[in-house]
């Protein structure tokens, strides 16, 4: 299953709020056996969330965005997204029905628009704050506050599923550069992917489907290499 991921929010891209959702989601995502083709952080304007959301959801099997939900001037994200897939923003029973119940909120208490989803979307009840996600074909929203997003992809995270990716990690003490030769013909021997990670050591990472092919090419380097004494280097 390959998912891209949008956050949204000027704030990531004036550097005032550290992006960590599109980590967390990547590395939960990866766990999972997703692949995430795309992680892409876009300002808050409707017009720029909408290409950039239609464009990955023609490229993936689903398309993840965070941030930009509420009532307020500069949360704009269902607007975009009911407009990438066509429909309108309308005020959802449902979403209002569960605030009132689940949420604590008297009907009174909740800003005009907080209950307001794409039409025909699927409410994702937000259990750490206020304002909903939604679901709408292949495309779910998400909370940009780290609590809230976390909470409310727990209720989403069975229907992200892949063949599980299997890893070995090999640390070596010697420079980057000299490795070289030996990751061209680890990659040419075994069916893995190969990353290398410089540090204090270089972490050279295999990944794939097949475990034994993934052991064994993480064995056979190993052999080839300097191993480093002990793992100090930072995980990739």
């Amino acid at each position: 299953m390959n998912v891209a991921i949008v956050t949204v929010g000027d704030e990531l891209l004036a550097g005032e709020t550290v992006d960590t959702n599109s980590t967390w989601l990547a590395s939960e995502l990866t766990d999972r056996g997703c692949t995430v083709t795309r992680i892409t952080t876009v300002p808050d304007q409707i017009e720029v969330i909408a290409a950039v959301v239609n464009e990955y959801r023609a490229a993936a099997d689903a398309v993840i965005v965070t941030g930009g939900l509420g009532p307020t001037h500069d949360d704009r994200t269902m607007e975009a997204v009911a407009a990438a897939v066509g429909r309108d923003l309308e005020h959802h029973p449902e979403a209002a029905a569960w605030l009132t119940s689940e949420g604590g909120y008297s009907a009174d208490e909740l800003d005009a628009g907080t209950t307001d989803l794409p039409a025909g979307a699927r409410m994702l009840p937000n259990e750490a704050g206020v304002a909903p996600g939604a679901v709408i074909e292949s495309i779910y929203v998400l909370p940009g506050v780290p609590t809230e997003m976390k909470a409310m992809f727990g209720h989403i995270a069975a229907e992200f599923s892949g063949e599980p990716i299997y890893t070995e990690v090999v640390v070596v003490d010697e420079p980057e550069s000299a490795l070289l030769d030996r990751l061209e013909t680890v990659q040419q021997r075994f069916a893995v992917d190969v990353g290398s990670y410089p540090g204090e050591h270089v972490r050279v990472k295999f990944r794939g489907g097949d475990p034994e092919a993934v052991t064994a090419a993480a064995d056979w380097f190993g052999q080839q290499v300097t191993v480093a004494d002990s793992d100090t280097s930072e995980e990739p």
